[in-house]
């Protein structure tokens, strides 16, 4: 176990905070958690509908979430090469490379014009979390090659223009090579770059809504977070996916079919990760009711009242993170319970979330009630949450009692 905890602690650990410190992962990062606030909004939606399920006057909200939740790529695309540019310190532009990434992903979108050639449409699943990974990939485009004409100016440094007026000249060049890239691509090829860059990443979607994938990539969660690495390092992969998911589903519901996806935010946080990733809430009320140890009790009353509300960095930073008791049952409960959700939903015993809601700091089981309102889904969170508990009470004694041994020692 030491030579493990060394590998991990000298080899694994440095090597992936220098990935997730990379630049692309950290410009993905920041724009997928900027986006959130609309996507909130989307799910304050969900909510706020509710009622009309059993009043008819009551109205019907939707068009607020469409153009919210279902602007989300746009957002996306404008932000990633502007957050790039602001990496980078070229800060005069980060805003002409955004509004030319949102030019270019317009272009992509496969737009529909009508006979006059006057009026283009587009459909909502493109524009929002379907097309979140075209996003991405117009605005990292967009983002190289707004850095390299960076670099080039039409003027010499002690030209007598203006300031503003030189970075609009400067400005024409790269945006006539990012929008002459859409023009060919649509005009003169006909290519469908969009439905291609779908293709491409659609293994990934796929293999994440299968139960290995499903229970890989959230054991991956525990794994990185064991070591202090938030889970949002792979915002960049697992936010597409989930986003698009819960759209899918949405849309299937709507036309009456059931929903496959289980890929998504809305079920991972209402079932498996009661009180945060790795399924915390269990371990948090042993800590609070059970602890003989000062160091426990103390952390538990620290812990309990975030973890209500599902935020358990309290708890993880204060005594999981580089701690072989409790990073090993987090480890087990990362894939032991994704499994269990895994095969319960695709065995249909409960009925997949169909809805944006996004809000993961709403309290157990008022969330699981939101996104799956049936019985069974009650009856699988009581599952969950006492195999949880049942993976952390062994670990979680031997460390309380060696933690007691300690303080014993140390008072006298």
């Amino acid at each position: 176990m030491n030579s493990f905890m060394n590998f991990l602690n000298n080899k694994f650990a440095p090597r992936a905070q220098k990935i997730a410190n990379n630049q692309w992962i950290v410009t993905i990062k920041n724009s997928i958690l900027e986006v959130l606030p609309f996507i909130f909004v989307g799910s304050l939606i969900t909510l706020l509908n509710i009622p009309t399920n059993f009043w008819k006057w009551w109205p019907d909200l939707s068009p607020i979430s469409s153009f919210t939740f279902g602007l989300t790529s746009i957002f996306v695309a404008f932000l990633v090469p502007f957050n790039f540019m602001e990496f980078k310190k070229i800060n005069k532009q980060r805003i002409i490379a955004g509004l030319s990434s949102v030019a270019l992903f317009l272009m992509l979108a496969n737009p529909s014009w009508d006979k006059t050639g006057n009026v283009i449409s587009y459909q909502f699943s493109e524009l929002g979390a379907g097309g979140m990974f075209v996003a991405l990939v117009v605005g990292v485009f967009v983002a190289l090659i707004m850095e390299l004409f960076a670099k080039f100016s039409f003027f010499s440094d002690d030209t007598s223009m203006p300031d503003f007026v030189t970075a609009w000249f400067d400005s024409m060049l790269p945006i006539a090579v990012v929008i002459a890239t859409g023009w060919l691509l649509t005009d003169i090829l006909h290519f469908n770059l969009y439905h291609l860059i779908v293709a491409i990443f659609s293994p990934i979607a796929t293999s994440l809504d299968t139960w290995w994938g499903f229970t890989f990539y959230l054991f991956l969660q525990c794994f990185i977070y064991s070591m202090g690495i938030s889970s949002w390092v792979l915002s960049g992969i697992d936010k597409p996916v989930m986003l698009a998911g819960i759209a899918a589903n949405a849309s299937a519901y709507s036309l009456g079919h059931a929903a496959k996806h289980i890929f998504t935010s809305e079920l991972i946080f209402s079932f498996p990760w009661i009180g945060g990733i790795g399924c915390t809430m269990p371990l948090v009320l042993m800590m609070l009711f059970w602890a003989k140890s000062n160091r426990l009790k103390a952390l538990g009353k620290a812990s309990v009242l975030p973890t209500i509300f599902n935020i358990n960095e309290p708890v993880v930073f204060g005594t999981i993170v580089w701690n072989p008791y409790l990073m090993i049952p987090l480890w087990i409960n990362g894939i032991v319970l994704p499994l269990i959700t895994a095969f319960w939903f695709k065995a249909g015993l409960s009925p997949i979330p169909h809805s944006l809601m996004q809000m993961w700091y709403i309290p157990f089981p008022f969330v699981t009630w939101i996104v799956s309102p049936a019985v069974s889904s009650m009856i699988l969170l009581v599952i969950l949450f006492i195999v949880g508990g049942l993976i952390y009470y062994p670990f979680f004694k031997v460390y309380d009692r060696n933690l007691v041994k300690q303080e014993t020692e140390n008072e006298a």
